[in-house]
């Protein structure tokens, strides 16, 4: 039997995890980055160094790639589309839905197939337990090489449109995103308070695990319910407020919380101030013009 092999497109801190995984699982391994000294350890460690990107897509048929976004994705690949017939475009590289189902059809063109990632892990946590990467794409492609994907995580197939693993992934960093800046405002008035990180963590921690409401706000949405109780958007906005008036009071910035507090203020003034927290959902299917 042949020996497994990958080729690896793209050697930042994602691309590197990545071949070095499929070296430790045995695969043969051909990379190529456009510093190439970036790719001089994963040599080291048995990896082919390829010259252009159109030897590297000619070493092996599956190609993953790892870029910065599709901008790079097409600057990479288009001066060697003679190389891209036959192959499997892995493409987990971090962009918009459109630009993936763009990118598939593009690859199609030039006779590759697609299929979309979305890592949900860290450099890090590449190839270790519990970690997951979203996909979507033609179903065959994605269960011809499920294995091989799995060497570097959990693999969740979401459907054949190119562009819903991107759904989920972007679904996923805005909450992420959200969350993160919200716990540095969190510090930060800690810190200007003389509370440690360490001291708050067991506090953000819980305050952290929002799954209960996740739960709830997910039954009312698919429900298209909004019932207001001591949740309503009055009250959220007058919370809103106190957060940016206590950020302010203690000389921090305060840009991403009054941006929120505008759009709970935009809720209430667009007449949902006794319904629900949910019903937030309404001004963000609508954005100010």
């Amino acid at each position: 039997m042949s020996k497994q092999a990958v080729t690896v497109i793209g050697l930042g801190p994602m691309g590197q995890a990545m071949a070095a995984a499929f070296l430790k699982a045995g695969y043969a391994v051909t990379v190529w980055n456009r510093t190439a000294n970036k790719a001089d350890e994963l040599v080291a460690q048995g990896a082919v160094r390829a010259a252009t990107p159109a030897e590297a897509l000619a070493a092996h048929e599956l190609v993953v790639l790892s870029l910065t976004d599709y901008d790079a994705f097409y600057a990479v690949l288009g001066p060697a589309t003679e190389a891209l017939a036959g192959r499997v475009l892995v493409n987990l590289t971090s962009d918009t839905p459109e630009k993936a189902r763009a990118a598939a059809k593009w690859a199609a063109g030039h006779g590759a197939r697609h299929l979309t990632g979305g890592v949900q892990v860290p450099p890090p946590l590449i190839g270790k337990e519990g970690s997951q990467t979203f996909y979507s794409g033609p179903r065959d492609v994605f269960e011809a090489h499920r294995a091989t994907l799995e060497v570097l995580t959990g693999a969740d197939y979401r459907g054949t449109d190119p562009g819903l693993a991107q759904v989920y992934y972007q679904a996923l960093m805005a909450l992420f995103w959200s969350s993160m800046t919200g716990y540095l405002h969190a510090a930060a008035l800690m810190r200007e308070n003389g509370i440690s990180a360490e001291e708050f963590r067991p506090h953000a921690l819980k305050a952290a695990d929002v799954s209960y409401f996740i739960g709830v706000m997910g039954e009312y949405l698919d429900a298209d319910r909004h019932d207001g109780g001591e949740a309503r958007m009055v009250m959220n906005a007058a919370s809103a407020d106190h957060v940016v008036h206590t950020l302010r009071d203690a000389g921090l910035d305060a840009t991403v919380p009054v941006a929120l507090a505008e759009l709970f203020h935009r809720a209430v003034s667009a007449g949902h101030g006794e319904e629900g927290f949910t019903s937030l959902i309404k001004v963000l299917e609508r954005p100010a013009g």
